[in-house]
């Protein structure tokens, strides 16, 4: 049956002023992707990524050219931010409250947590809502199914929010588990679903084998 493997971004450059590009780490842990995808003999007629430089770098580094479905984009964390926090626009503004607190990763995480949740819980302020980010997520993954023929195989290189969309609809329903995984999904990690005649099926989550055994694990 037709399979589409969802993979996540390698590690971007979190804590930098352009978070959009690979960072050195996300650079070796495409390349190790690569060779884990030819391993396992994935040889896809159709591969696809978001928009967003990291999922163009993510892609070419493991090896393939993909076509852009924008489907397939994060959705917008400055904005997300802000929402919560508008003195947030100004990033020296954050980086200073952030470093007050001697834990500045872990104030991040928990700032950035009440932040999405504002947005899950139908805050304003947003130019896309969470429901309309599941939204486009799901039609993007379906979109993709739709263009494949029996026993074809699809690569998708996108980010972390969209692939938590997409296995929280197709395994609950609806979107009330998003906010248990957007948060664990592994850098590089590799999402297989596959497509029958009972639809869309989550077969695996967040697959990361590639990664063990070495230093290069990392969900930020």
């Amino acid at each position: 049956m037709p399979t589409i493997y969802l993979i996540r971004h390698a590690q971007a450059s979190f804590g930098k002023s352009d978070y959009d590009r690979l960072s050195p780490t996300g650079e070796q842990q495409a390349a190790v992707l690569g060779k884990a995808l030819v391993a396992r003999g994935v040889t896809p007629e159709l591969v696809v990524s978001g928009s967003m430089r990291r999922h163009a770098q993510t892609a070419a580094l493991a090896g393939f050219t993909p076509e852009v479905d924008k489907g397939f984009d994060e959705f917008d964390h400055e904005e997300i931010i802000v929402a919560h926090k508008p003195a947030y626009r100004r990033r020296a503004v954050m980086l200073a409250d952030l470093a007050r607190t001697g834990h500045p990763g872990r104030a991040f995480q928990q700032m950035f947590t009440a932040a999405t949740e504002r947005w899950t819980l139908g805050g304003d302020g947003y130019t896309e809502t969470f429901t309309a980010f599941c939204d486009r997520s799901e039609a993007a993954v379906r979109r993709t199914a739709e263009r494949l023929g029996k026993g074809e195989t699809a690569v998708v290189f996108t980010s972390g929010g969209p692939i938590a969309a997409v296995v929280s609809r197709l395994v609950s329903g609806g979107d009330g588990v998003w906010s248990k995984l957007n948060p664990v999904t592994i850098n590089t990690a590799i999402t297989k679903v596959v497509s029958g005649r009972s639809g869309l099926t989550v077969v695996s989550y967040n697959e990361h084998g590639h990664l063990d055994g070495t230093e290069l694990l990392s969900c930020r």
